[in-house]
């Protein structure tokens, strides 16, 4: 049990002398601040600055390179039935397809591609069907296979700025790139780097698409004195074992010039030239590159020359062709030229040149050609009016002609090859044969 305590007595003899202390004052009322908000005028304000920004975001989603894309994507294709033993002895279309910027078929693996308009197309190269596609509201400019992938190079203001590149078989995008490249570039390859054409500017690109070069007047120079000379513009374009060669034209040349430079130097705005010659003669044309080695013609002196990699002259040998297949550069500044392990071969315009792979000196001439050509059912096949050639790679001797009906076309033909199909690019259109 708990006892309260007593109140202690009182201590008479004690002074207080603490004052009474009258209670505190209570603080003064704050007023709230009003929010800026609860009037009608501004809340409706408000409402107008969201809807505002709603359609600032539609509108920049809406114009976006990605909104202003339509693709699909498919399973890696089957693989394709081996081409024949030999060629057949007579050959059919069985598809065709608009393809207005490939210069020559595209082929990858089992896979074949057509690119038009805005569009880039991976097709059954058996039935023309497309499997997947790529579409954007741009025009495409050109597209090549390297790497074993499609770049394909779109338009964008005022030149070829917009690179693409898709896996063949699926239309997976597997790189992109912004870059400088004229209108009308095409792209030419050595296997390992491709270089953008054009007149005054050659871009070089690794597989991942990074630049690796670039050759010429360049856009927005930051650091200038690293180009080798000013003012000039390009001809031809040719690339091999990791060099560009390219034909100058140059102010204060008394006559045309060859160059050849790295495709991958130290520094990518920095060329890295292995030699730089001016030749005999003007309308000069690089048309083949091999090894070290890189063949020219010179129309007016009539010769084809050879030079070794530092720039001497290795050989020189008379050419029999028409002044008129050379009177002007072909269009991108990429000459016709096809590979195989034995020969290179080039379609002047009206006849093709096999050269040697080993040291580009020529072997022998098809007159009644209509484009380089190609190995098909190991065999090599030559498109000629009304059809194809089937030619003896060593001498050019004919083994049989196959007629191919055209339907009235009668420009040049490129070829390309994709299991038992043979394909020709007859100038906008893709025509496949079976």
């Amino acid at each position: 049990m708990v006892t309260p305590a007593e109140d202690p007595a009182p201590d008479y003899g004690s002074e207080d002398v603490l004052e009474d202390v009258p209670p505190a004052s209570p603080a003064p009322r704050v007023k709230a601040r009003r929010s800026p908000w609860n009037r009608g005028r501004d809340r409706v304000l408000a409402a107008v600055i969201a809807v505002v920004v709603v359609a600032v975001a539609l509108v920049v989603s809406v114009t976006s390179d990605s909104a202003a894309t339509d693709r699909t994507e498919a399973e890696p294709p089957a693989p394709l039935p081996a081409a024949p033993g030999a060629v057949p002895g007579s050959l059919a279309e069985i598809w065709s397809a608009s393809s207005g910027a490939t210069p020559v078929p595209v082929v990858a693996g089992d896979a074949v591609a057509t690119a038009d308009g805005g569009e880039v197309a991976g097709r059954d190269p058996l039935t023309g069907l497309i499997r997947w596609h790529y579409t954007r509201d741009l025009p495409l400019c050109t597209m090549n296979e390297t790497w074993g992938r499609l770049n394909a190079v779109y338009s964008k203001t005022s030149g070829c700025s917009e690179v693409t590149q898709l896996d063949p078989g699926t239309g997976r995008i597997t790189a992109q790139r912004n870059g400088n490249a004229e209108l009308g570039t095409r792209l030419v390859t050595d296997g390992s780097h491709v270089t953008a054409t054009g007149k005054k500017l050659l871009t070089t690109w690794r597989d991942d698409l990074v630049q690796s070069a670039e050759y010429g007047q360049v856009p927005a120079l930051v650091n200038a004195g690293k180009q080798p000379r000013t003012g000039c513009t390009y001809g031809t374009v040719a690339a091999a074992s990791g060099k560009v060669g390219v034909i100058e034209r140059c102010p204060g040349d008394p006559a045309d010039r060859l160059t050849v430079y790295k495709a991958a130097p130290e520094k990518d705005d920095e060329p890295s030239v292995s030699f730089s010659s001016v030749l005999a003669g003007k309308r000069a044309r690089v048309i083949a590159m091999s090894g070290e080695l890189t063949a020219v013609v010179l129309p007016d002196q009539k010769l084809l020359v050879i030079f070794n990699g530092d720039g001497s002259q290795r050989a020189a040998y008379p050419l029999d062709v028409p002044p008129s297949d050379l009177a002007a550069d072909p269009a991108g500044g990429v000459e016709a030229t096809t590979q195989t392990p034995s020969n290179v071969y080039w379609f002047s315009g009206s006849k093709m040149l096999a050269l040697s792979r080993d040291d580009l000196s020529p072997r022998w001439t098809l007159s009644s050609a209509s484009g380089p050509g190609i190995l098909f059912a190991s065999q090599l096949v030559v498109p000629i009016k009304g059809g194809l050639a089937v030619l003896n790679e060593n001498d050019g001797s004919t083994i049989r002609t196959v007629g191919v009906d055209r339907r009235g076309y009668a420009g040049a033909v490129r070829l390309g090859a994709a299991g038992p199909v043979l394909l020709e690019e007859r100038g906008n259109t893709l025509t496949a044969l079976k």
